[in-house]
């Protein structure tokens, strides 16, 4: 092939400076540039003034699809749907069925408990009434991520899922993508992508219901324009900065470098501007896996993408495996596959990951279709402080307290001294006035003789 192929040589971690370390482990797109700030800033006032018309003309400049309206009808989802290929069907039915166990077992349970006697505490669960659901489009049809927000949206029974993306050539969705929709109940499917599509989903336009909060995947467009709108008086929230995609693999002798050469394409081959890492202190085991990823990458369809995302991709050479773990750690990958002869010793140090990939047989590649765990994860390193998509994200929690009369005396001057001590008079008085009132005199007698 005509490609020139460009593999990263490999590193030597003991041997790199700090700058060359830090270099080695800074996303592609870590920094996001003023400009991209001002575009996406941009682009969400066009929609908040325009509505329907700024995203249609948006798909038009960006996509370039032409639309009479953002809407694709349930009508026409069924009957584009009806195309699916039997075979890919069945594939979803069997990966719906695996999210969908995964995700049950997941259901929350309200809690009622009497902290002290006469004081009732809850803790209470409501689905979240109205969800956008982002499926990113452009170069690949993602029906496995409609699955991964759907499946947790119907489960929580979100009476309103809305479903957004990037039309194709022909101005429609593919037939999987549909397919998958109606397999999860989504309620309205529409059609737009990048900024100007979570734009809508946020603020509305005259087709497009506002949502409560806004999930799914995208690139950096995607992913600053979901924060700028959550920062907006009366936006939405958003589930976690999910951008693109990034594997790290820690690999020993005991390794296939064939399996972990196709891991690390796997991830490369979703953009240009993803990462994968190989960490391993076998020189061997990385010359031997550089080899596969010469061989293997030169028959992928998708090789000119893939080639680009590993131009910011490593192979490090570590001193040994504890080291390995340090910089995963400090890396915080979207996905981390251990490919190690004996897994269980390392994996409760590892914590700060999306998901992780135990062994030798679980290729990344099941976690992003059909074990039954979401693919939505955080990524740019956000795996310290943010968790992988789940159930729970697409309900809200909120606590209910009751007091009795009795309750509200053994507890009263508890309230009144941290009040006081706060100098929070009113609030005091809350307490106090009630105390002295002739009512709780009464009820706390009755309350008393029960």
């Amino acid at each position: 092939m005509s490609m020139n192929i460009q593999l990263p040589a490999p590193i030597n971690w003991q041997e790199a400076s700090s700058e060359t370390r830090a270099q080695l482990l800074n996303r592609p797109v870590q920094a996001v540039s003023e400009t991209l700030r001002e575009q996406v800033a941009t682009i969400i006032d066009k929609v908040a003034k325009e509505g329907d018309a700024a995203l249609l003309a948006l798909t038009q400049r960006f996509d370039g699809v032409s639309l009479q309206s953002p809407e694709l009808s349930m009508d026409k989802v069924a009957e584009i749907a009806a195309q699916t290929p039997a075979k890919v069907k069945a594939a979803i039915d069997q990966a719906y069925t695996n999210i969908r166990a995964f995700h049950l077992a997941q259901k929350p349970e309200d809690i009622a408990l009497e902290t002290m006697p006469g004081v009732f505490c809850e803790q209470r669960f409501a689905a979240l009434t109205r969800v956008g659901l982002y499926i990113p489009g452009g170069s690949a049809s993602l029906p496995s991520t409609v699955l991964m927000l759907g499946v947790p949206a119907q489960i929580a029974n979100c009476s309103e899922r809305v479903l957004i993306s990037p039309p194709n050539a022909q101005g429609e969705l593919t037939p999987a993508i549909c397919y998958a929709a109606l397999k999860c109940g989504v309620t309205g499917v529409y059609l737009g992508g990048g900024a100007q599509a979570i734009a809508a989903l946020a603020l509305g336009t005259e087709s497009i219901p506002a949502v409560d909060k806004i999930f799914g995947p995208g690139n950096s467009y995607v992913t600053e324009a979901k924060q700028q709108v959550s920062q907006r008086a009366g936006g939405p929230a958003i589930d976690l900065p999910a951008g693109p995609s990034e594997l790290l693999v820690i690999a020993d002798d005991s390794a296939e470098p064939a399996f972990v050469a196709a891991d690390l394409l796997s991830q490369a081959e979703h953009g240009p501007d993803s990462q994968v890492l190989l960490l391993s202190p076998s020189s061997n085991l990385i010359a031997a896996v550089r080899e596969a990823l010469a061989n293997q990458l030169a028959t992928l369809p998708r090789a000119e993408i893939t080639n680009q995302a590993l131009a910011s991709s490593a192979l490090i050479l570590t001193q040994d495996l504890a080291e390995a773990v340090t910089i995963s750690e400090t890396y915080a990958p979207e996905h981390l596959s251990l490919q190690l002869d004996d897994c269980a010793q390392w994996l409760p140090k590892l914590t700060r990951a999306g998901s992780i990939f135990v062994g030798h047989y679980t290729p990344e590649s099941g976690g992003d279709y059909a074990t039954g765990t979401n693919h939505v994860l955080p990524t740019y390193g956000f795996a310290r402080n943010y968790s992988s998509l789940g159930l729970l994200d697409f309900y809200r929690r909120y606590t209910v307290q009751t007091v009795s009369p009795q309750g509200l005396a053994d507890l009263g001057e508890t309230i009144i001294d941290l009040a006081a001590e706060e100098s929070l008079d009113a609030h005091l008085r809350a307490v106090s006035l009630r105390l002295e009132s002739a009512r709780f005199q009464r009820d706390t007698a009755t309350d008393s003789s029960k």
